[in-house]
């Protein structure tokens, strides 16, 4: 990879269909009274709710299943590869959602990709904050390999975007035959900077239809503590990326997390890293989730299950 290479070889823009204008603007209208909103551990139960309307896949099975010691949900398709796994780190702000609620919105992923995906229960904040998270997936990641899993693909959405990028950094930086396990990254908007020093916090202000820089400020406190933001560990950006397999990124163009994402790619990139980012005009944070409404959500996880599939054939094979 050529570190020096203009970002903009490795970004894809995605126009605004005209039947999804029509499906955000609605959504923009439903969402603008609870913008900003005081979060807090209440609004969970609502956070799941939401999440489990997404449209159920066809064609996987459900099962409950404990990893590494951490409780979760597999998914797995109708025919699985036995060395092959998915560990999805699920979205909420380090603070929300669990695996049960995100097993439609994961096994849109595997109907697509083929491949056997588990969902961890990881730790929430506040009762259990920052590094509680970071742990659990480690041990989770180390308890697929016990499994007998060979080819691990991290995915992760929003919160769990940083949960998997912290993981793939400490993965690569772990003993080799752990490492080695590790074949690639899909990321939705990902959280990348907990000091919140993103433009996009001001730029994209009125364009995103959920979230404000001080609301996300409250639940990044509840997250960290007394935890230092800069830490490599809970944001990404303020790490190092070397050695890391390929990232895919997604992100929304109306999101305040937007900068998070193409700053994520800019390190990459000079880290020497095999990384792509894909922008999606005039969609929201977590528009994925509404597969079978937008058609922007379905191409979106058409594009990551292609990416993830390359990356589960052997190289042997490519």
């Amino acid at each position: 990879m050529n570190s020096n290479a203009p970002v903009s070889r490795f970004t894809r823009t995605y126009p605004l269909d005209p039947q999804d204008a029509s499906v955000t603007s609605a959504l923009r209208a439903m969402a603008t009274a609870a913008k900003g909103a005081p979060p807090g551990i209440e609004g969970r139960a609502s956070f799941d709710a939401l999440m489990e309307r997404v449209e159920p896949p066809n064609d996987v099975r459900v099962e409950q299943g404990t990893v590494g010691g951490i409780p979760g949900i597999w998914i797995h398709p109708s025919r699985a590869r036995p060395e092959e796994a998915i560990l999805h780190l699920h979205a909420g702000w380090f603070i929300f959602g669990t695996a049960g609620a995100f097993r439609n919105l994961v096994g849109q992923l595997v109907a697509r990709v083929a491949t056997s995906a588990f969902i961890p229960d990881y730790r929430l904040a506040p009762e259990h904050p920052f590094p509680a998270a970071t742990e659990d997936v480690w041990e989770c990641y180390q308890g697929l390999i016990g499994r007998g899993h060979r080819r691990i693909a991290l995915a992760g959405d929003s919160a769990g975007g940083n949960l998997a990028l912290g993981l793939a950094s400490r993965i690569v930086a772990a003993i080799p035959t752990i490492a080695a396990s590790l074949v690639g990254v899909a990321l939705q908007s990902p959280v990348t900077d907990l000091t919140l020093s993103g433009e996009s916090y001001q730029t994209r202000a009125d364009a995103d239809p959920y979230f404000t820089r001080a609301q996300i400020t409250q639940l990044v406190h509840a997250y960290l503590g007394p935890a230092d933001p800069r830490d490599a560990l809970v944001s990404p950006l303020y790490g190092r990326l070397t050695g890391l397999p390929p990232i895919c990124i997604q992100v929304g163009d109306n999101e305040v997390l937007l900068e998070d994402s193409r700053r994520l790619l800019e390190l990459a990139l000079a880290s020497g890293v095999d990384a792509r980012l894909d922008v999606w005009m005039g969609m929201p944070h977590g528009f994925v989730a509404l597969v079978g409404k937008l058609k922007a959500a379905s191409l979106a996880l058409d594009a990551v299950s292609e990416f993830l599939s390359a990356r589960f054939t052997p190289p042997s094979a490519r």
